[in-house]
């Protein structure tokens, strides 16, 4: 009887390898399994988190003071706000989450974090950011003050400049960072797409 069809396979590409090394190549093997793509976005600290947050999508990572926020998907910076103008006496929900910074990621989603102490220099409109870079430092910013230190964070998709009641959040977050806190890649970009062809990509500004 021939040879296997998986013998000849394996024949085959000995052959091959062997050919590749003799022209002054390395032949690599694929590693067993390739880096995350996602990031959960605090890094280097212990965090809690629940599954509800008052009148819209989004959730709270409380965390330590100064912990750092990095981009959980490779993208670019979409709007940063480093003064923090909230008071209780206009209370204005474009205000609400102070020191905050987006990023659009490269899958189409735009990733939210507000509260934040510091964002660095290099972060601004327009800069290309690698999933897991620091973007900010947690904080107690805006309408924070006073409350547990945490990362307000949102998930959507992008709009015109300013439409806060979108980027702040739209779509529950919770079962992604589930994911991305254990190393899993689950992409939130099918459910964002869909959820913003429902409702359109600037739905009325809401009461809250």
């Amino acid at each position: 009887m021939g040879e296997s069809m998986l013998t000849a396979m394996m024949r085959r590409t000995s052959m091959l390898c062997a050919l590749v090394t003799g022209m002054g190549f390395i032949f690599l093997s694929a590693p067993a399994q390739a880096a995350p793509n996602y990031f959960f976005p605090i890094s280097g600290c212990k965090v809690v988190y629940g599954r509800y947050h008052h009148n819209y999508p989004a959730t709270d990572i409380l965390t330590q003071k100064g912990c750092k926020f990095v981009a959980p998907f490779s993208g670019i910076v979409d709007e940063v706000n480093r003064v923090d103008r909230f008071t209780w006496k206009t209370n204005l929900g474009a205000d609400r989450g102070g020191l905050s910074i987006s990023v659009v990621g490269d899958d189409g989603v735009r990733y939210y974090g507000s509260h934040l102490s510091k964002i660095p220099t290099t972060m601004v409109p327009g800069v290309r950011v690698s999933a897991g870079e620091v973007i900010g430092y947690v904080g107690n910013s805006g309408d924070a003050k006073g409350l547990a230190t945490h990362l307000h964070f949102g998930i959507s998709w992008a709009t015109p400049k300013g439409t806060w009641w979108v980027r702040r959040g739209e779509l529950y977050p919770w079962k992604f960072l589930d994911a991305w806190r254990l190393g899993k890649d689950l992409s939130p970009a099918n459910s964002v797409a869909t959820l913003e062809k429902k409702i359109g990509t600037v739905p009325k500004i809401p009461s809250y």
